[in-house]
């Protein structure tokens, strides 16, 4: 049964005030289990559990899908970014693009800032992480605790926490905190509990993915770096249930601007009585509903990307016939040629060597270097000393879309010429 209980904190003596010095009674917070059938969800929240999940299912098929591809991994980036606000990251897309081009092709070293290289890395770990826990058979609480590892390398205090946490408040104790997570001792059962239920089918994805957030946070099972894990989970569960299977869905960074919502909704979902109570009931369909409305904001601005996308890719076309009309070749080229298979690709992949062009397309590197001079010309693709010995193709219209969705994305209204984005995010594009 879910309950707030009491609990006595000692008076620490060496605090450096009188008001850290205190001691007292606090209420930590003891969850229901999630497996058994104790959660509730009421038939409205489940009716619009399902409409949501179908509009996630049509934008997966939307004409513009494999560039939907791109804006996974540039929304893992933005994840990264959001994650470590403490260290006050903040590098352009396109440094990002060139430092992860860096790590994955030898003869690049240069074009890019240590920040970037730094936050590149952050994405190709939570990416690996992710997949990972998508393609394990089973989660085990073993594999939480690793994914922990793994996010935050560098954190002093790895594995299940065994010390009492809190949220706000003071540093040396609980009795100001705006929420106390479970005693240390209920840390583990809670969260093989918590494994148990993401290991099974009991609720539709989303709804699945938003209790398993929702739980993980309330346990607070690690001394820091919860709020980056938990939202991996999101990423994760969708992905294994079928729903998403790119990660396309930006609902953590929709959460992330929402932060008031957010917060009112884990604290309604917090309710502090038996499951099957109508409170309970309110309290989950209360945070469900704030899950769901992030769900639906973020179908629609990675809609709006791919339409984007759509018109951005028609205006090549037109730009890649007028180019070739110019220089006497036939308007439209072969579908199976380099260079249409690659104008493709673009959104997708919108950095580009001719040595990368030579793995995505199966082609000689002159194939490759022929296409990529002939999109350049066509001036969709501008071209970008790398290193010594090696030219880089940057598609920059893409780059401009990706950085205006995460400027949206941190706006309170979607819109940043009705709200300014809440958060560090790339400057406008210039035109």
């Amino acid at each position: 049964m879910a309950e707030y209980r009491e609990a006595s904190w000692s008076a620490a003596w060496d605090a450096p005030s009188k008001r850290d010095r205190r001691g007292g009674t606090y209420r930590p917070y003891v969850p229901d289990q999630l497996t058994g059938g104790t959660v509730a969800v009421s038939p409205e929240v489940a009716r619009e559990a399902a409409q949501a999940e179908s509009l996630v299912r049509q934008l997966a098929a939307h004409s513009a899908g494999h560039g939907l591809e791109g804006l996974a991994r540039f929304l893992l980036r933005s994840e990264a970014i959001a994650s470590s606000r403490i260290e006050g990251l903040q590098t352009s897309p396109q440094q990002v693009a060139l430092a992860e081009l860096a790590a994955h092709e030898t003869g690049v070293s240069k074009g890019f800032t240590t920040t970037a290289a730094l936050v590149a890395n952050n994405v190709t770990t939570l990416r690996r992480a992710v997949t990972d826990l998508v393609n394990v058979e089973t989660v085990a609480t073993a594999d939480i605790v690793a994914l922990h590892t793994v996010l935050l390398p560098d954190e002093k205090h790895h594995g299940l926490r065994e010390v009492q946490n809190w949220v706000g408040g003071g540093n040396w104790h609980p009795l100001d905190a705006e929420f106390v997570p479970p005693p240390p001792e209920l840390v583990r059962p809670l969260m093989d509990d918590l494994v148990s239920y993401i290991n099974t089918a009991e609720h539709a994805p989303l709804v699945q993915a938003a209790l398993a957030h929702a739980q993980f946070e309330t346990i607070h099972p690690f001394t820091d770096g919860n709020g980056r894990v938990g939202r991996a989970l999101v990423h994760t569960i969708l992905t294994r249930r079928g729903l998403t299977p790119h990660a396309i869905l930006p609902i953590s960074l929709v959460l992330l601007t929402r932060s008031d919502a957010y917060i009112d909704g884990l604290t309604a979902y917090r309710h502090g009585k038996a499951s099957r109570s109508a409170e309970a009931q309110r309290g989950t369909d209360a945070w469900l509903r704030v899950f769901l409305a992030a769900a639906n904001t973020a179908v629609e601005q990675a809609r709006k990307f791919a339409d984007e996308l759509d018109e951005l890719n028609a205006e090549w076309v037109r730009r890649h016939h007028r180019y070739r009309e110019s220089q006497g070749a036939r308007p439209v080229p072969r579908a199976d040629s380099a260079v249409a298979r690659l104008l493709h690709l673009l959104p997708a992949a919108p950095l580009l060597t001719a040595r990368t062009v030579q793995c995505l397309l199966s082609v000689t590197h002159p194939a490759a270097r022929q296409a990529l001079e002939e999109l350049a010309g066509a001036g969709i693709l501008h071209p970008k000393q790398v290193e010594r010995n090696t030219r880089g193709y940057l598609a920059r219209e893409v780059f401009d879309l990706l950085t205006l969705t995460e400027r949206r994305l941190a706006s309170t209204r979607w819109d940043t010429r009705e709200s300014p984005p809440g958060r560090i995010v790339p400057a406008r594009p210039q035109k």
